[in-house]
């Protein structure tokens, strides 16, 4: 039995964060991984999560927005500036003549492909002390709270590339 000295509140040892603690200050980590790979890629943090987004889907702009949290306006501008910049590009539905989807260019996943393998190897060396079986935990809990949240928001993480309308 641990002494009171070395339990924390809630009967957590002092080695052992709450889960809205330890929630909070692990997405400080990652978002600070993240945001210094954008930058070092001449990216905003919200243009890296569209990137991201398209990275294996054509949404619509109605689902672009659901997905980033942004109200439309945001995302035509969003939009914008990325075309521009030639990493994306948008195309007419086929099933519905009045609705766009955005699509990444060639120069976009290419892009992506470098500030994800870069922003992977972040994440792994954050995890590196961890052992295997507590990182496919974490990932399996991780993805739980994710999938569940998603689900409520009539979101499925896991749709990949389609042609449907969206908006």
């Amino acid at each position: 039995m641990a002494s009171r000295s070395s339990l924390a509140s809630g009967g957590r040892t002092r080695s052992e964060l709450s889960a809205v603690d330890g929630l909070v200050q692990l997405s400080f980590l990652v978002q600070n991984a993240l945001t210094r790979q954008a930058n070092d890629h001449g990216l905003s943090l919200i243009q890296t999560r569209l990137l991201g987004v398209l990275r294996d889907r054509q949404p619509g702009m109605n689902e672009l927005a659901k997905l980033l949290e942004l109200d439309k306006s945001s995302v035509t501008g969003l939009i914008d500036r990325a075309e521009r910049r030639g990493l994306v590009e948008r195309i007419p539905s086929s099933a519905d003549r009045r609705a766009v989807l955005v699509r990444l260019t060639d120069a976009g996943r290419g892009l992506v492909s470098e500030v994800g393998t870069a922003f992977e190897a972040d994440v792994r060396t954050m995890l590196d002390g961890l052992p295997m079986a507590d990182r496919r935990a974490l990932s399996t809990l991780v993805s739980r709270v994710l999938v569940a949240r998603a689900t409520g928001q009539g979101i499925d993480l896991f749709a990949t590339v389609h042609t449907g309308a969206g908006g």
